[in-house]
């Protein structure tokens, strides 16, 4: 559907086409799979040239599903078009980031959609090898991908001279050593070569060396499971859905305090206004507080922002990013000091611990919340926050540091009054045992 106007979407006039499979029984299968088009856009892509295939993921517009927004047109572009040394195409299914769940639940529904995602992507690259590398705790979701992986190559669609067309295309998954740093593309590298997970200095960057010192792309699951609907649809398809710069479907989570947490598949740019009607609306009616529109490690919105376009551009234009469109969203119970200090916690904890400002910075951070939100703080402490958020922004080896300042500094911006509250009852003068202000505490 068309989302370039102003108009609200209706959840009826919702067309599924990532999810549309999902409640299909043994929507896992390669027989289920074969009988709603599956493996129709690989037989198309095989009849035209590798160049053609880059050319019309180009057209359709797509970017990166993994938070960075990246045309992925472009991204296979860098892949030099005569090979000097093999090519490889890596998927980060590493779906670490809190509050998001969208990869995981595709390729335990529709894991066919990512394997015929990843032999044309690996056809348009030159590329004769992928690794899957999935998150190692999700073990359903490992087992399920490794099964239709042995089916594609039973029926011809991986191994060698794949349905007569002289392509060859091997795929591994491979389960990762569950850590959130692996997330990141080059961190994922090294933990795919068997090494210590930590982000490696850029450049060069994955196109030029990435696995094994080869051109590498890595592109996350939904971007890859995107591109069999785009060969069969068509670029101009692709494009009537979403917004101009941000073209096609979403998978948005939505979790917390709404009445039916899950995936919700809508055009980009849709807004939480419309995702919370598809939701049921705010549990049990108790109103909005804040939210994330693409977890943790992006800046948090308040009830204010219900109708910014969740896109790339939107959520920029906003204040914030669109990341994994991972919406958690908090109701007036909860205390932002406090939802801001488990995230730092759980960054502190992640945090590789390669470079200066993340490792420490994390460190210090989560015992300054941890002293304010146990009602030791003082006012001096918010400044002590954004002083240290300063010195990590910016200046982090990869975005982890970026990601971890991210709700503080937006957390103190729109509620600095919670973090005052906090220490209303050590500023100086204070009469002893005197209360903090009132939605300070959780």
């Amino acid at each position: 559907m068309d989302m370039t106007d102003a108009n609200s979407p209706k959840p009826d006039d919702l067309t599924p086409v990532l999810t549309k499979r999902w409640l299909s029984p043994t929507s896992w299968s390669l027989r289920t799979y074969e009988q709603l088009e599956g493996y129709t856009a690989l037989r198309k892509a095989l009849r035209a040239t590798p160049d053609e295939l880059v050319e019309l993921v180009k057209a359709a517009g797509l970017r990166g599903r993994g938070g960075a927004g990246f045309p992925a047109g472009v991204k296979w572009s860098f892949m030099p078009k005569e090979p000097v040394k093999p090519h490889y195409l890596v998927v980060n299914a590493d779906e670490g980031e809190p509050g998001t769940c969208k990869d995981i639940p595709l390729m335990m529904a529709d894991p066919h959609s990512l394997v015929e995602g990843v032999i044309i992507a690996c056809y348009a690259m030159r590329s004769h090898f992928s690794a899957i590398y999935v998150r190692g705790e999700a073990l359903h979701c490992i087992r399920r991908l490794n099964n239709a992986v042995q089916e594609a190559y039973a029926a011809g669609y991986l191994g060698k001279d794949i349905l007569g067309s002289g392509f060859d295309c091997d795929v591994v998954v491979h389960a990762g050593a569950g850590a959130y740093i692996c997330g990141e593309e080059t961190a994922l590298l090294d933990s795919l070569e068997g090494k210590r997970g930590q982000p490696r200095l850029k450049p060069p960057f994955p196109a030029a060396a990435g696995l094994y010192a080869c051109p590498t792309t890595v592109n996350n699951v939904e971007t890859i499971a995107s591109v069999p609907f785009i060969v069969n649809g068509g670029s101009d398809w692709f494009r009537s859905m979403g917004r101009e710069k941000s073209p096609g479907p979403k998978i948005y989570s939505l979790s917390g305090h709404v009445e039916n947490p899950g995936q919700y598949e809508a055009p980009l740019g849709t807004t939480l206004r419309q995702l919370l009607e598809l939701a049921g609306g705010m549990k049990d009616g108790v109103p909005l507080k804040f939210w994330t529109p693409g977890g943790s490690s992006t800046p948090l919105f308040t009830a204010e922002h219900l109708d910014v376009p969740l896109d790339f551009e939107g959520a920029a234009e906003a204040g914030s990013m669109l990341g994994t469109t991972a919406l958690m969203v908090f109701n007036e119970t909860v205390s932002v000091p406090w939802a801001v200090m488990k995230w730092t916690q759980f960054y502190e904890h992640e945090s590789c611990g390669k470079c200066t400002p993340c490792r420490e910075g994390t460190f210090w951070l989560a015992q300054v919340l941890e002293r304010m939100v146990a009602g030791h703080g003082t006012e001096e402490d918010i400044d002590t926050l954004l002083d240290v958020c300063d010195n990590i922004f910016g200046r982090s080896f990869c975005a982890l540091g970026d990601g971890a300042v991210s709700p503080i500094t937006s957390g103190i911006k729109y509620f600095r009054e919670e973090f005052l509250a906090l220490c209303q009852q050590n500023r100086p003068g204070a009469e002893p045992g005197e209360p903090a202000l009132a939605g300070a505490a959780r």
